[in-house]
């Protein structure tokens, strides 16, 4: 078994991952952002005028969640550990890469993101900071932000359970009752590489997503992509869940 404080993450090679998974649009992130906007879309469309703060927790190099939450939010934290990764966000703060356009441009198929009238790179200049920090930290801030993100993290910095749904709670947390949320998850993976670094998996399948979030969570979807092709090699497909915050979480024990 492999602990998240054993893992040299600062040796995680940010340029050679977003040049492996999203250097183009795979099929699996266009399925996740159709079903992501039109979630986040449905929930701000009905929501009354007020500072929105926004998480991703382990924001790596992935910038499409954070491009999923901005036409509604005031500021958005990339919460990160790996001191690589965080150079990369923080690369990107000013003028993100040309090819987040295209994740982009499958977000605006819901108007709410085609019509907000700014540019993506000028809000996402404005509202986004990157904060160096781990997940398993993020219990000091009680429920602090009002919408939040987490892909492919808890069962990708570890292959223990307990720290699997640790990171999990340390997530729905860390959003106040009644934010939307997404989380992705690696179905089944066996552990991954990032340039030539090897990084540790907990094996999960639908069954542990569910169980892991459905105690902090309201009208919790579980659902397990369509799309077939891998990405790379080590995993078995890819599990998207989305809801909401709910306002008690009396059966899980404080911690």
């Amino acid at each position: 078994m492999v602990k998240n404080a054993e893992v040299a993450w600062g040796a995680f090679d940010s340029i050679a991952y977003v040049d492996h998974n999203y250097r183009d649009l795979q099929a699996e992130d266009a399925e996740i952002l159709t079903i992501l906007r039109d979630h986040f879309a449905d929930h701000f469309r009905n929501q009354g005028v007020g500072p929105v703060y926004g998480i991703d927790v382990g924001a790596g190099a992935n910038l499409y969640p954070a491009l999923s939450m901005l036409p509604w939010c005031d500021e958005i934290t990339l919460f990160e550990r790996s001191s690589s990764n965080v150079a990369y966000l923080e690369s990107q703060v000013d003028s993100y890469a040309q090819n987040w356009d295209q994740f982009w441009g499958v977000l605006c198929g819901n108007k709410s993101y085609g019509s907000f009238g700014t540019d993506p790179r000028e809000k996402f200049r404005k509202v986004a900071k990157v904060e160096q920090g781990n997940i398993f930290g993020l219990k000091r801030f009680g429920g602090r932000w009002s919408v939040g993100t987490m892909f492919f993290v808890a069962e990708s910095m570890t292959s223990s359970y307990q720290e699997f749904t640790l990171g999990v709670k340390r997530f729905m947390r860390a959003l106040a009752p009644g934010a939307p949320f997404a989380a992705a998850f690696m179905e089944h993976s066996m552990g991954y590489h990032a340039g030539e670094q090897f990084f540790p998996a907990c094996d999960v399948g639908e069954n542990e997503v569910w169980e892991s979030l459905e105690p902090f969570a309201d009208k919790l979807k579980v659902h397990r992509l369509k799309t077939e092709a891998a990405v790379r090699d080590g995993y078995s497909g890819m599990i998207l869940s989305y809801g909401w915050r709910g306002n008690s979480d009396a059966r899980v024990p404080i911690g």
